[in-house]
C-alpha cells in the first residue's frame, strides 16, 4: 500500500484538481474531464469511474482524485 502524498506533491494535486473542476464546485464529472482531456476516450472515463468514484455519485472528490492518480 502506497503512503498518502504529502506537502509539495499534495499542493501539486490540489492546483491539478482545481484546474479539471470547472465549476470549482468541489468535485470532477465526467463533462469536466472532457473538456479538460478533450482526446481522452469514453471507455477511459467510464474505467474512471469505476476505478475511482468509491462512493458512486458519478463524480470526483479530491480525495477519490488524490487515490486514482496515486495508483491506489
Amino acid at each position: 500500500m502506497r503512503e498518502e502524498p504529502t506537502g509539495e506533491r499534495l499542493t501539486e494535486l490540489r492546483r491539478t484538481f482545481d484546474a479539471i473542476d470547472a465549476d470549482g464546485d468541489g468535485f470532477v464529472t465526467d463533462e469536466e474531464f472532457g473538456a479538460h482531456f478533450p482526446d481522452l476516450p469514453a471507455e477511459a472515463l467510464g474505467s474512471l469511474n469505476r476505478d475511482a468514484d468509491a462512493d458512486g455519485d458519478g463524480r470526483l472528490s479530491f480525495e477519490e482524485f488524490v487515490r486514482i492518480v496515486s495508483g491506489d
